[in-house]
């Protein structure tokens, strides 16, 4: 009888020796969420690589963006510095007495102002191209101006 007992003793024993062996063992479901873990860290590390070159990409167009308004802005500010000049030279020689301002026309680009239109004398010519010369931020003036008898 003891010797019996004994057996079921070591067959339990055994059974059980297996079982905990078995457990050491991966199984399918270990296995497949150890490959899920794996799966997942590769993900994880390929979105922060595409982030990373999002970033890189985004930061790029941002400079470009910035550099053309940088370029407009200077257009614009350019533009409205020679209407300015336009307006300030425009109000010069109208303020000047004996001058016919309807019959005298001024362009400005780039700090350049051109006059065109007539006048009735060669004094006048001097003087609408003194008086536009004289207006802060012209660096040339083209005088076109053409001398016209008026009745």
């Amino acid at each position: 009888m003891k010797a019996s007992g004994n057996l079921k003793l070591i067959g339990i024993s055994m059974l059980l020796i297996a079982g905990l062996a078995a457990c050491d063992k991966p199984g399918p479901a270990e296995t497949a969420g150890k490959k899920i873990d794996q799966t997942a860290e590769a993900a994880g590390k390929k979105i922060e690589q595409t982030a990373e070159a999002a970033g890189r990409k985004i930061n790029a167009v941002t400079e470009k963006v910035g550099e053309k308004l940088g370029e407009q802005s200077v257009k614009t500010g350019a533009a409205i510095d020679d209407a300015e000049i336009t307006a300030k030279v425009k109000a010069a020689i109208f303020a000047e007495p004996g001058l016919k301002t309807l019959q005298i026309s001024v362009d400005t680009v780039k700090s350049v102002v051109t006059l065109s239109g007539s006048v009735d004398s060669e004094p006048s010519s001097d003087r609408v191209k003194v008086l536009a010369s004289a207006v802060s931020g012209v660096t040339r003036v083209e005088n076109r101006l053409v001398q016209k008898t008026f009745n």
